[in-house]
């Protein structure tokens, strides 16, 4: 297969482990036993994919992974849907696709189980998905439902043309008040179920504002011009001002158990795109679910 675009620059360890949901141990025996091949060279475990080239990986006694039959996604609501798109109103502990390690509700699942055809285009277990949102993040996200619709939102978010707009509530009063972090994201050098704000990490830019000051909390509108894996979260924590409630990130957990909240206060509040059939601009909005309510209203109260 051609190196997926997300793995280029991986290393061989954890892009197998990520794209065949292998342990990195298996990914490394592989690489090893030079069953890992990048345009016909075998690769060591640290070696890194090179975007464009050619993988081969030979797997001899890999089963299957079980299919689990598509589930009804109580909470997920459709706030936009034709012939090529659908914008779903994602509720939080609900992942974008199925992926190794995660038995809980998917996007895809609901969608499937209530009956939407999406685009087959894609890995088998994320068709029609052009962007992701975490588990623990609420909101707006676009499903491609045509085979058109896929190709042309792909390379709008690859193009950075689509708009997205968040609201986080991050703990302290950044400065300035309204800014632009521009730092590079990669995994953790220690964690793997974490990124980091790293020398050799991918190009991440975060514009924020600052709509409301409270005594030990900000309201922020983030404008994500690029879109990595945790790019808020890790750039709000990186300049020492984590989400409320984001504990992976360094949030103070007695703020958290105070305001009720069980995950990071980040809602997708606005997604716009050029419809990908018609070339009009499509805007959806999203308000703020029940527990980031409750949480906001407690920091701005007395």
């Amino acid at each position: 297969m051609p190196v997926p675009d997300g793995l280029a620059g991986e290393r061989v360890d954890s892009a197998l482990a990520r794209l065949l949901g292998l342990s990195r141990t298996r990914a490394a025996e592989l690489a090893a036993n030079g069953d890992v091949l990048l345009d016909g060279r075998p690769l060591g475990k640290s070696d890194r994919l090179v975007a464009g080239g050619w993988l081969e990986v030979t797997l001899a006694d890999l089963a299957p992974a079980p299919t689990a039959p598509p589930e009804p996604v109580p909470g997920m609501a459709i706030r936009y849907d034709d012939d090529d798109v659908v914008v779903v109103d994602k509720p939080v502990g609900v992942a974008a696709h199925p992926s190794p390690g995660w038995s809980g509700p998917t996007v895809v699942g609901g969608l499937a189980a209530a009956g939407y055809r999406i685009s087959t285009s894609g890995a088998p277990e994320r068709q029609g998905v052009v962007h992701r949102l975490d588990a623990g993040t609420s909101g707006l996200m676009v499903v491609a439902k045509s085979e058109r619709a896929y190709t042309v939102l792909k390379r709008a978010f690859k193009e950075r043309t689509v708009e997205k707009v968040y609201h986080a509530v991050v703990q302290g009063h950044p400065d300035p008040s309204t800014g632009t972090i521009d730092a590079p994201i990669g995994r953790h050098p220690t964690l793997d179920y974490k990124w980091a704000v790293v020398a050799d990490g991918k190009d991440s830019v975060t514009h924020y504002e600052t709509l409301e000051a409270m005594r030990r909390a900000s309201l922020l509108e983030i404008h994500l011009e690029t879109g990595r894996t945790h790019q808020i979260r890790v750039h709000m924590s990186a300049v020492h001002h984590p989400c409320v409630g984001d504990l992976t990130y360094g949030a103070d957990p007695t703020i958290a158990q105070k305001l009720g909240l069980t995950r990071q206060w980040l809602h997708a509040m606005r997604l716009g795109f050029h419809h990908p059939a018609t070339g009009d601009w499509l805007e959806v909005t999203s308000s703020y679910p029940e527990d980031l309510t409750v949480a906001l209203e407690r920091l701005q109260g007395p």
